[in-house]
């Protein structure tokens, strides 16, 4: 008979390989840019849903859209921050329970009269007076630090009821929505804090100021009384005309040192792609890059300006990378080291970014037969009709994806600060990158991958110091479909750098090819198109579930600063105008492409010259 084991440790306190590691080994798939009623442009045009019910539908429950058609998310997200408009925040439900200060304005007891009514006349009238007195500089109630006090106490309160310590994130933040003259400088704020912290300052109107750095004052004047910490997400460069990323400050003094170190510290990221378009790059700027052209918005904007040639370098993430280098040189920093993110910017409460199962921008363009959901104009309302961009060029984007230990606000912020976070136009493929100079191919292969990625280099949004010799950077990637979505076409390695004469160039690399050969750089033709439209369905008999690729930089100059970003396309399937066209019988807007090659994009990996 065997005798019982001696409850004592073994001769090694030791057997897990896990306890001491610390590296990111999950990704979380969120949405940093939600809008609920509690936006002006949501809560004033048919939005019903509150913040609460955002939450609750992000955790995957189904919930009654403000169209009355239920709602439900194919598998839920891992976190979310709601991002109302500080800008009279919460003014539509404070109309809606006839809040006594709001009836005793004016302003707010004309809002009343024509809400109270109900109409599709009166809502849209309402919507109309709160925007034309915003245009004039009228509007008190939307710069009035007193209006919001109860509605983000309720956004608060929704966050705290919502956020389950590694199981769901709910963050607490808020759109500040700087549009000079219509045009997009918008920034997404989100906080490491709960309620405590967050509920010591009212969220900045931007109608206070239109200035960013106003902005970055008013954060760095809230971490500063509470020890808390924020950060700012710019999002919509390609509806700024040139502003995003300008070569001058918004008050037209030159760029500085401070400025770049200021910015980069308190804005990381940079929501690449969204409901209003992507904003990766532009066939104008990469003319070499046979996938540049992709859910482009290029038409102007919000106001009458029209959109010229020049602008779009400002406009565009791959453009203001290159531009940074620049800007290093100078300066001695970069004011446009930022990782890459995507997000929704739904004003429904209803984060969807799946083709089939796509809400729609606004509450009035939610699923239906009616012409609008096609044909809406979105932007160029006030200009030349030719200047329109409609609602079927709306995309349905975007997720942010996050590198972190665990699902808590503190590892997802604090992941975002470092930049360990990648981009999706709505799929949820994995990607992992490590940049390094002594990696071999057959590191590919390895089951400790991730372990070896982290010993032997550094992952996406870090930087990459010179070896110390004229090795060139080494780069392992692997990328795996979306359980529930389309192959995988090609991973792609971008690379952008600085020439000796102070130009910068950029080049796209294939590094892997899904069912076909590698050549010379490029994969062996296009990976085909399997898209039935009248059935608006696709297969995976092309392109692969898994891709892995190794390249080392042929190109490298140890003299020449540089970044190395992924990009990872899927096999073509239908777009959601596609489903729409077969779900109600309607036709497909011309124009519209039937399928669409959903990606992802990586933060960069910055080299710096010694």
């Amino acid at each position: 008979m065997a005798q019982d084991a001696p409850n004592v440790a073994p001769d090694r306190a030791e057997y897990s390989p896990y306890p001491e590691q610390s590296f990111p080994n999950q990704v979380f798939f969120g949405d940093t840019h939600l809008h609920t009623s509690y936006s002006w442009d949501a809560g004033l045009v048919f939005n019903k849903l509150s913040p609460a019910d955002a939450y609750k539908f992000a955790k995957g429950e189904t919930v009654v859209a403000s169209t009355g058609i239920p709602a439900r998310l194919q598998k839920p997200l891992d976190w979310l921050v709601v991002s109302d408009h500080s800008d009279g925040l919460g003014i539509a439900p404070l109309l809606t329970r006839a809040d006594p200060t709001l009836l005793e304005d004016p302003l707010g007891a004309e809002l009343y009269e024509l809400v109270s009514q109900k109409t599709i006349e009166s809502t849209q009238a309402a919507y109309n007076l709160w925007l034309g007195r915003a245009y004039e500089g009228t509007n008190h109630l939307a710069s009035d630090q007193n209006v919001p006090k109860v509605p983000w106490e309720e956004i608060i309160d929704a966050a705290e009821e919502a956020y389950v310590p590694g199981h769901f994130t709910a963050f607490i933040g808020y759109e500040w929505s700087s549009a000079p003259d219509g045009n997009n400088l918008h920034r997404v704020v989100v906080y490491r804090d709960g309620k405590e912290e967050a509920n010591t300052r009212i969220p900045l109107s931007n109608e206070l100021s239109n200035d960013p750095e106003a902005l970055w004052d008013w954060m760095e004047e809230y971490q500063s009384e509470t020890g808390g910490q924020l950060l700012a997400i710019p999002h919509n460069g390609n509806l700024s005309n040139g502003l995003m990323f300008d070569d001058k400050r918004f008050s037209g003094e030159p760029l500085s040192a401070g400025y770049a170190e200021r910015r980069q510290r308190l804005e990381p990221l940079y929501e690449v792609t969204q409901m209003k378009g992507d904003g990766e790059t532009h066939p104008a700027l990469s003319p070499d890059d046979a996938f540049a052209d992709f859910e482009t918005w290029d038409k102007g904007s919000f106001g009458t300006e029209v959109k010229t040639p020049e602008m779009l370098p400002r406009e565009y993430a791959r453009s203001a990378y290159r531009l940074g280098l620049q800007h290093q040189a100078a300066l001695g920093a970069n004011p446009f080291k930022f990782g890459m993110i995507g997000s929704t910017d739904a004003h429904t409460s209803l984060p969807t970014s799946r083709e089939e199962n796509f809400f729609g921008k606004i509450t009035a363009l939610e699923p239906s037969a009616h012409e609008m959901r096609f044909n809406e104009a979105i932007t160029g309302r006030l200009g030349d009709e030719a200047n329109q961009i409609k609602a079927w060029e709306t995309s349905a984007s975007g997720l942010a994806a996050v590198w972190a230990r665990e699902n808590t606000r503190e590892a997802i912020f604090d992941a975002m600060m470092r930049r360990e976070v990648f981009a999706t136009t709505g799929t949820r493929m994995r990607v992992r990158v490590f940049a390094g100079y002594d990696f071999e191919e057959s590191d590919l292969q390895r089951s400790d991958f991730d372990v070896h990625g982290y010993e032997n280099g550094v992952p996406m949004g870090a930087d990459l110091v010179a070896s110390g010799d004229d090795r060139a950077p080494r780069f392992l990637v692997r990328a795996l479909r979306d359980p529930d979505g389309a192959n995988l076409d090609r991973i792609q390695i971008v690379k952008g750098w600085m020439n000796a004469d102070g130009t910068t160039t950029e080049r796209v690399f294939d590094i892997a090819c899904g069912g076909r050969e590698l050549v010379d750089g490029d994969c062996d033709g296009p990976v085909g198109d399997t898209v039935d439209q009248e059935t608006a369905t696709w297969t995976n008999d092309i392109g692969q579930a898994i891709l892995a690729g190794f390249w080392e930089d042929p190109d490298f100059d140890l003299a020449q600063s540089a970044f190395y970003y992924v990009r990872v396309l899927e096999i073509p399937s239908p777009r959601w105008t596609t489903f729409d066209a077969k779900f109600f019988g309607t036709e497909l807007p011309e124009g519209a492409p039937v399928s669409i090659q959903e990606r992802a994009y990586t933060s960069p990996i910055w080299y710096t010259p010694s």
